[in-house]
């Protein structure tokens, strides 16, 4: 068995797991960098919470594909793609750099790996969606 064979969750559609997942993260990426992302009005804060949901699904979905001891490495991914997507944007003119984005994407990914570790079984999702399927 290799190091990789360990840490992945057994699925049958593995790789067609992991392939939503990073088009998900491509699809966040774009959204945070297209001078005309998807809006959310008439929602307080609506930009905040687009930008914690965003970080806790994508947090959430790796959580179903890797096993918990690889979790902590997607987390520190996932801070760091949304301290770099922030300074992208500021190097822009149609998008601004904020501070207050940067916590809402950490905050959604600290609470997906939080849960994904409780006792919730939200890391075995897949896995039972594979066995209904």
């Amino acid at each position: 068995m290799t190091r990789v064979t360990l840490l992945r969750q057994p699925l049958r559609g593995f790789y067609f797991w992991l392939l939503v997942g990073w088009l998900f993260v491509c699809w966040v990426a774009y959204q945070s960098l297209t001078p005309s992302p998807i809006q959310t009005p008439g929602v307080k804060f609506g930009d905040k919470l687009g930008h914690f949901s965003a970080y806790f699904l994508m947090m959430a979905w790796f959580a179903q594909l890797y096993m918990r001891r690889s979790h902590v490495r997607f987390l520190v991914f996932f801070i760091f793609l949304g301290i770099v997507i922030e300074i992208l944007q500021g190097q822009t003119t149609y998008r601004l750099f904020e501070y207050a984005d940067m916590v809402a994407n950490a905050l959604g990914a600290t609470v997906a790996w939080l849960l994904a570790g409780s006792s919730l079984g939200f890391a075995k999702l897949l896995q039972r969606l594979e066995r209904v399927l």
